[in-house]
């Protein structure tokens, strides 16, 4: 039997839309925090939305898949911000997992902390080949979720002239940026610059403590509306 492109239409998005609000209720299942009413009901305003929009645009074979994306991305949007950056930031988690690399959340920004042992060899420039599979999974993440600028950041210890430090941490997160930007993420969503040994996160009076502080950091954050 034959099924109607409306029909079909209506059953994915009441589908797609029972399971949006299995997943969107009062706890957040990427944070595990509480998500607040208008979250949640824009959340699936979007999805119902969003879950249209793909089947509407995808050919007969591929409606089941294009509302199913449609949904996850209406979603994301329509609970605003923060619920964007929720599931940037799981998917971020999910990628980068036993990398070495570090995901934590600051407000609406999502911090990767690339440890200098992961990036670079001692003074050097050059990407290692770890480094390029963790910078590969970030593009991977960053092409999907389009809305986010990507600020590399490069900070070293306090050994050494602080004039080369600086100069040393700016190559580091141009290096950086340059590769996400061969990887097709757009130009005007990197941002890099060197800072030096300001910022430092642990002791520079131990080994320990300097190798912390010798890192990249890529700040997400939502690209400015309007």
């Amino acid at each position: 039997m034959l099924i109607s492109k409306n029909s079909f239409v209506v059953k994915a998005v009441l589908g797609c839309s029972l399971i949006v609000l299995a997943g969107c209720q009062t706890t957040n299942p990427y944070s595990n925090e509480s998500q607040n009413a208008k979250a949640t009901n824009g959340a699936l305003i979007g999805a119902i939305a969003g879950a249209a929009i793909g089947v509407a645009s995808s050919s007969r074979s591929d409606r089941g898949k294009g509302a199913l994306i449609g949904a996850a991305s209406g979603a994301a949007l329509g609970g605003g911000i923060g619920y964007y950056m929720d599931t940037q930031e799981a998917e971020l988690r999910k990628q980068l997992q036993s990398t070495g690399v570090s995901v934590t959340r600051s407000g609406d920004n999502i911090v990767l902390n690339m440890p200098n042992e992961v990036t670079f060899g001692v003074d050097q420039t050059d990407l290692s080949s770890g480094a390029k599979r963790v910078l590969n999974s970030v593009a991977l993440v960053a092409k999907e979720y389009d809305q986010t600028q990507l600020n590399v950041l490069g900070y070293t210890d306090s050994s050494g002239a602080e004039s080369y430090n600086l100069r040393l941490s700016k190559i580091r997160a141009i290096e950086v940026g340059n590769y996400l930007v061969a990887q097709k993420i757009e130009y005007g969503r990197v941002k890099s610059e060197g800072l030096g040994e300001s910022r430092p996160i642990a002791t520079n009076a131990t080994a320990e403590g300097r190798a912390q502080n010798r890192r990249v950091e890529i700040v997400l954050s939502p690209l400015p509306q309007g």
